[in-house]
């Protein structure tokens, strides 16, 4: 498709895009909020709800009781773009790395970033050196924004030619002591719709990071589609979650929708389960992102402390990051009277794709493709396979696939269509079932088992706290059932647990998909965000 002319005098993210013959199809609906030929999406997030709710509308808040309104947000973005693009010299197009915890001054370097017009590469707080190197190597960073806090690993990555500029803390250097001086309103940077906005960083486990680019389109597709039909916020609502502002679960979850909506975000730079709940409590949260091992978590602290937190303000759940099992969101359900949003993203994608909310859910399966979004099960060909039968998730919709500079690009986009390496099946009304990422099923003696089947079975049982399945390598079967368990306190891990553990399963799954093989752990391998990491559990064997 040809392009709007770009505003970036740095064209590099321009020039790095995949040829137009690999892009994926766009659906781009007339009828929505159609952002034209040119939008800034930092100015469209920000810039109109002071006007809309008044300047004294709580935009951003934090543990410590902190409130910023929607006009001292707006103050602040506002002096930190003239900073970017005065005293620092970044011109529209530079890419900017933006590191730190999760707090409202990394929420305003990414807005004054974009209204700035150029390109946020906003990485985890956790992100060591060699992969700080490696995605700055890629974007060709050639600015930073760092908490204070956290600048020893990035001066350690070592980046030619990178401008380390700090925020927090104390020293002449430091962005909001830059930032204080007098300034004006900033007017934003007139970016083509189609100009690149963010890299996002795949957080793959083996080989080179793939930089995803998303345009200033796509950042406010996000909104318009999974967030106004299926989420459908408030403008009173309260956000909170733990996926950090690095991934783009929690750019959209924490930041881009609740500004879309006029509501107010909690950011909380410790996010763990029962500081989400005690969050929930103290600050009437109303909606909350996270993870389906933080709703596991969750349950088992509220049945520890009956009474200690109060959960009424909640009225939105949304799951994602990993297949949410059905057990969970019947105990989540049964515990609190809330019906989790379990939904599907990638950061390919950038966010949720298919979902489903209130009444169209069916606890065990994803959802319904999101309206704007489309989705269809294919074989290995392309060809679309009948319901009932498991195939790799396509989906196509406002955004897409494109991949900075990189050959995987065609491995992803087949045929028009993103292949995101889901194993799912469509079944009776169109509903998604998730089975397995393509590379977490488990082929045994020519039978083909899907891990997070076990692990959901698993999960059943009163004695586990999580439960993780792959298979591991056998002579005789080719790859065998082996289950990772970790089991709640008093619980023996012995031979006796394992073997009942095993003869729970059988009673409920054909017995091939039974483990052969169970493993006790005093806690599973979770990325920061609290996705599982299998690959590391394959190589305990």
């Amino acid at each position: 498709m040809e392009l709007t002319p770009s505003a970036h005098v740095d064209t590099f993210t321009r020039d790095g895009l995949p040829p137009s013959s690999e892009w994926p199809e766009l659906l781009l609906d007339p009828r929505e909020r159609a952002p034209g030929a040119r939008v800034n999406c930092g100015s469209a997030l920000l810039d109109p709800s002071a006007p809309a709710h008044g300047d004294e509308r709580p935009a951003l808040r934090t543990a410590s009781g902190e409130v910023w309104s929607y006009g001292r947000l707006r103050e602040r973005v506002d002096a930190i773009a003239h900073v970017l693009t005065g005293r620092l010299g970044v011109v529209p197009g530079n890419r900017v790395m933006l590191r730190g915890p999760t707090t409202p001054y990394l929420a305003a370097c990414w807005l004054a970033v974009m209204k700035a017009g150029a390109v946020a590469v906003t990485v985890l707080a956790q992100a060591r050196p060699a992969e700080l190197a490696a995605m700055c190597s890629i974007a060709r960073v050639s600015h930073a924004l760092c908490d204070a806090r956290c600048v020893d690993a990035l001066a350690a990555a070592q980046v030619p030619g990178l401008g380390v500029t700090p925020y927090g803390g104390e020293g002449p250097g430091n962005l909001l002591a830059l930032a204080a001086a007098p300034h004006g309103p900033y007017e934003a940077v007139d970016t083509a719709a189609d100009d690149v906005a963010l890299i996002a960083f795949t957080s793959g486990t083996t080989g080179r990071p793939k930089g995803c680019m998303h345009f200033h389109r796509d950042v406010l597709a996000i909104a318009d589609t999974f967030s106004r039909h299926v989420l459908r916020p408030e403008p009173d609502d309260v956000f909170a979650g733990s996926p950090p502002l690095g991934f783009t679960f929690g750019l959209g979850g924490l930041v881009v929708f609740p500004l879309r909506a006029g509501a107010s975000s909690l950011l909380l730079e410790a996010a763990h389960p029962r500081q989400l709940l005690a969050a929930v409590s103290e600050h009437r949260v109303s909606v909350l992102f996270t993870a389906p091992t933080a709703y596991r978590a969750m349950l088992d602290e509220l049945a520890a402390r009956p009474g200690a937190y109060d959960t009424a303000s909640l009225r939105r759940c949304v799951s994602a990051g990993e297949n949410l099992p059905a057990a969970t969101w019947r105990a989540w359900y049964e515990r609190t009277g809330l019906r989790i949003v379990n939904g599907i993203g990638a950061t390919e994608l950038l966010h949720i794709f298919v979902s489903a909310a209130d009444d169209a859910i069916r606890p065990g399966t994803t959802g319904l493709p999101v309206p704007g979004w489309q989705a269809r099960i294919v074989d290995g060909a392309g060809a679309e396979v009948p319901d009932g039968q498991p195939g790799k998730l396509a989906v196509r919709g406002p955004v897409g696939c494109r991949y900075l500079m990189d050959p995987r690009q065609s491995d992803y986009v087949r045929h028009g269509w993103n292949i995101t390496g889901d194993t799912y099946v469509r079944e009776a009304g169109g509903y998604l079932r998730y089975v397995a990422r393509a590379d977490d099923m488990i082929i045994s003696a020519g039978y083909n088992v899907p891990g997070p089947e076990v692990e959901d079975a698993l999960l059943a049982h009163p004695d586990v706290a999580e439960a993780a399945v792959v298979g591991r390598p056998d002579e005789r079967r080719g790859q065998i059932v082996a289950a990772y368990v970790v089991v709640r306190e008093g619980v023996a891990r012995d031979e006796a647990t394992a073997r009942a553990l095993k003869d729970f399963v059988r009673d409920r799954l054909v017995p091939y998909k039974s483990p052969r093989a169970v493993v006790f752990l005093d806690a599973l391998p979770r990325t920061p965000t609290g996705k599982l990491q299998r690959f590391l559990l394959r190589e305990l064997q």
